[in-house]
């Protein structure tokens, strides 16, 4: 497979589809990275990076800016979308902050230290040891098989924001079938600030009330005033500025609505959308089933791990996170497992545009052994102690780095609608206290659902008994929570010319064409999926969406060229799936 850096580069988008403002400014260009030339968001290790200097764990990123002129507001703020994993950030030889992680959004205010009449100087020190302190997913100093190539340093947008003295940080909506709760958080600038050189004495707004305008369909809106920071938007039983009386519209995978709106507070003003839409379970036909507004819905799902080989993190542009969900739509599926990884934004903005639902992993810290993690559990041994006290402070510090993270992770894409649930652990990678972390998770989000052991080593607080199952098609039975599949197939097929590995490749059995995978895929799910779902199974991921690096098991080729399954037969497949799940309250 050649890997082609020609492709347009996109990333120019506002980076944060639920909170944007009109002035925003991407840095993403040129950079300089330990003297030599790199495109900024790709990693280093990315082609599309450009980056020709050797990988080393110490990452030193520098390059220059001037403010637009159309940022005459009082605070600029500079913000990053992901950098792995320690980052410390300095504007004009000022040290404006730090961030450890790697996989979500940090910022910093810079307007003590910004000229906003000449160039500023941006350096970013990025150091990353690839340590199992903090979240990795599928990175590996020693690729192959399952595990794939690493990522450093920065690895999403890099950008700019120009707002008012008093400014909304955070975003909080929470959906149910009538309307829409907006809880704002805010942060007033400080009492002075710096602007091309001269101190200048600030002046916070006052305003305590907040407006939210909602678009709604012809043309037409519905305003809103509230007071505080908190309100609550109606939108059944109620009608427009017009007049009209307004029937809500819920989202679903298979009609996708989301309604737009503005929300201005004060000289603040941001744009957003949300959507109307409950998580749930309920019994029908004798077992707990998952539901979406109140009805039945199956999880047909693909385990997605969000490579790709030009960017390795990243694709070219942002539309190709649309282009991958709309491919498996077209296959009948509703639901994407995002594994081992946080997206930037824009992937989570066209699932809630398309109507796919998400199970998103939080991403994993620890150690990981071939034998212990996935050996013996695949033959059998399914036990695991989990609750016993760190012992060292490395250990203490992955703990709580991971609660934290993933406590931030749901927080981050809290207001994301096709975001319906989460995996806490996968298959015992790093795990412990996992009856806690359900807890704990669940206090940050209790609508959504949780899986809190995917595979094996399940305890006792989850909503999903979730299992795995390769190699062979076996008898499922629900018990007393919804069965889940949560990942199983994995059936491998090569396509000469677009293979990363042409010598080496990794999967669940082989197959040699279009016709064999299809056929193998449809004889796994009528022999083991469909006969499970009246038995209590509410979902199944097959492994999965494209095929990364050695791993030849996905349903496209990993530049996403080729279909490697008849697309027909597979939406004649998610229709069986549709119809064994209708179920009569």
């Amino acid at each position: 497979m050649t890997v082609k850096t020609n492709k347009e580069i996109g990333w120019k988008k506002h980076p944060r589809p639920q909170l944007r403002r009109e002035l925003f400014h991407i840095l993403d260009k040129e950079w300089r990275l330990n003297g030599q030339g790199i495109r900024v968001p790709f990693p280093p290790q990315a082609p599309l990076s450009g980056y020709e200097g050797d990988m080393v764990t110490k990452l030193c990123y520098e390059v220059s800016f001037v403010l637009p002129e159309s940022f005459t507001k009082e605070r600029v703020l500079l913000h990053f979308g992901a950098a792995d994993q320690v980052a410390e950030v300095s504007v004009n030889g000022h040290c404006v902050g730090t961030h450890e992680g790697g996989y979500l959004p940090f910022s910093f205010d810079i307007t003590e230290c910004v000229s906003r009449a000449g160039e500023n100087r941006l350096e970013v020190t990025v150091t990353d040891e690839l340590s199992k302190c903090y979240p990795y997913g599928k990175q590996s100093k020693t690729p192959g098989g399952m595990w794939y190539t690493p990522v450093s340093g920065i690895w999403q947008t890099v950008w700019l924001e120009n707002v008012p003295e008093r400014y909304v940080t955070k975003l909080r909506l929470t959906p149910d079938l009538e309307g829409v709760r907006i809880e704002l958080t805010e942060e007033s600038g400080a009492t002075s600030v710096i602007a091309d050189g001269k101190r200048q004495e600030g002046n916070p707004d006052t305003v305590e009330d907040f407006t939210v305008i909602v678009d709604l369909d012809d043309g037409d809106t519905l305003t809103e005033t509230f007071s505080g920071t908190e309100g609550y938007v109606r939108l059944a039983g109620c009608c427009s500025d017009s007049g009209c009386s307004i029937v809500p519209k819920h989202w679903t995978a298979d009609t996708p609505d989301l309604y737009y709106a503005k929300i201005i507070r004060g000289e603040d003003e941001i744009e957003t959308y949300f959507a109307l839409r409950i998580p749930g379970q309920e019994e029908i036909g004798g077992k707990l089933r998952l539901t979406l507004n109140g009805k039945p819905v199956f999880l047909h799902g693909l385990l997605d791990q969000g490579y790709f080989p030009e960017g390795i993190y990243l694709p070219c542009c942002e539309e190709e996170y649309e282009k991958d969900i709309l491919r498996m739509k077209e296959l009948g599926f509703n639901m994407l497992r995002k594994h081992c990884k946080t997206e930037p934004e824009w992937f989570y903005y066209y699932c809630d545009l398309h109507g796919m639902l998400v199970l998103q992993d939080v991403v994993n810290c620890g150690g990981y052994s071939f034998v212990r993690d996935t050996v013996f559990p695949t033959v059998g041994f399914k036990r695991r102690i989990d609750n016993r006290k760190a012992t060292t402070e490395e250990e203490r510090k992955r703990r709580s780095f991971f609660e934290q993270h993933m406590k931030d992770t749901i927080t981050h894409l809290y207001n994301h609608p096709c975001v319906v649930g989460y995996t806490i652990f996968n298959e015992g990678w790093g795990q412990f206290e996992a009856d806690r972390m359900y807890e704990v998770a669940k206090a940050e989000d209790p609508a959504r659902w949780f899986d809190t052991t995917s595979g094996w080593f399940a305890k006792k607080k989850s909503d999903f008994d979730s299992r795995h199952v390769y190699f062979r098609n076996k008898k499922l039975r629900g018990k007393d929570k919804p069965l889940f599949l949560s990942e199983c197939g994995g059936f491998s097929y090569q396509v000469k010319e677009h293979c990363y590995s042409p010598d080496k490749s990794y999967g669940y059995g082989t197959c040699r064409s279009v016709e064999e995978l299809t056929d193998r895929i449809a004889d796994m799910y009528r022999k083991m999926v469909l006969p499970a779902i009246p038995l209590g199974l509410c979902g199944c991921v097959y492994t999965q969406v494209s095929d990364v690096e050695e791993e030849i098991n996905g349903l496209y080729t990993y530049d996403r060229e080729v279909c490697k399954v008849d697309k027909e037969a597979m939406r004649r497949l998610a229709e069986e799936l549709c119809s064994a799940n209708k179920f009569k309250p």
